[in-house]
């Protein structure tokens, strides 16, 4: 079992936080992870060298945002989302 980072400043390899993450409820895979670094839309790193070092509570900060409000039904989703679904 991985464990979750007590600190926000733990530093952390991709894999590490792929994995903290996951253990913390936010499922994402370090693959995903080096998508996002050429694509963008991905947590803050640092180099450390030529090595990605991530700060565990820049990531917990990207991970919440990309939550959405709590939904009690699925007539509360935006319609962009609701399509997407029924395909």
């Amino acid at each position: 079992m991985t464990t979750i980072p007590q600190s926000p400043d733990a530093l952390l390899t991709r894999k590490q936080l792929a994995e903290a993450l996951t253990a913390a409820g936010f499922p994402v895979k370090k693959n995903s992870l080096d998508s996002m670094v050429t694509r963008g839309g991905g947590p803050a790193y640092r180099l450390f060298g030529r090595r990605p070092i991530y700060r565990w509570g820049d990531a917990l900060d990207w991970a919440n945002g990309r939550m959405s409000q709590p939904i009690r039904s699925s007539s509360e989703l935006p319609a962009r989302l609701s399509h997407s679904e029924a395909a």
